[in-house]
């Protein structure tokens, strides 16, 4: 689905699939992409830890954080921060909306 300026938007997920402290891994173009239940919104992150690869989204969500399964760094999904060590680089957030029961991420066009 293209459009919204230099976005093109990608449909990853059904809105039932994300559940809150289950997210969601999805993979966009060659890209490995979270997607996080908080209070009701959906966010997407980048899914692999910046510190060590690692799946973020086979670690534990608590609140708006999730930890990374390898060495417990922790990263806001709503906003990709780095929260705490060993982790000191900050993820990528993406755009993400809600059609129906269509959930796309939103990733800059090729």
């Amino acid at each position: 689905m293209a459009g919204d300026g230099a976005l093109e938007w990608h449909k990853v997920a059904n809105k039932a699939e994300i559940l809150n402290d289950e997210p969601l891994g999805v993979e966009v173009e060659e890209q490995f992409i979270g997607l996080y239940l908080v209070d009701g919104e959906i966010y997407a992150m980048d899914n692999v830890c910046s510190h060590e690869f690692a799946i973020l989204t086979d670690g534990f969500m608590e609140d708006e954080c999730i930890e990374c399964p390898i060495h417990q760094a922790l990263f806001d999904v709503r906003t990709g921060k780095a929260r705490s060590a060993p982790a000191e680089v900050d993820l990528k957030t993406y755009p993400v909306r809600v059609e129906g029961e269509d959930v796309f991420v939103g990733l800059p066009a090729k």
